[in-house]
């Protein structure tokens, strides 16, 4: 990716983090923060994150867009999610995933902390449906 990827470039008032491997670029939008992830290849939450993070799997709920590259998603009940660009996620809390093949997955989130899952209506833990 060159310098001039518009994808990657600095965002106007943005503030920028880094979680472990993970770069993040977070713009405050009402009570949402819209947030520009960049997940690095070979990124695997349980071994980037689980150490500083405490929990067995990601507790989070990640709404948003997957710009660039390709994330698998696995679940303790054996569900798999594969997502790749162009594509929505919506993904439940209690997950592992990763970044597959050779470039960082870029995903654009909508974030309202704890509060995303209530939120957003979705289910606090994944579930088949059936």
């Amino acid at each position: 990716m060159s310098e001039t990827d518009v994808l990657l470039a600095p965002i106007k008032g943005a503030e920028h983090r880094e979680a472990g491997p993970v770069q993040l670029d977070i713009v405050r939008a009402g009570d949402c923060q819209v947030k520009r992830v960049v997940y690095p290849v070979g990124f695997r939450w349980s071994k980037d994150m689980k150490p500083q993070v405490g929990t067995e799997l990601c507790m989070h709920a990640h709404v948003g867009f997957l710009a660039r590259g390709q994330i698998h998603m696995e679940f303790p009940d054996g569900c798999i999610l594969d997502f790749r660009a162009p594509q929505v996620l919506c993904i439940e809390p209690g997950h592992d995933g990763f970044v597959v093949g050779d470039e960082p997955a870029v995903v654009i989130e909508f974030d309202f902390g704890a509060e995303t899952v209530s939120k957003l209506g979705m289910p606090e833990k994944h579930a088949h449906g059936d």
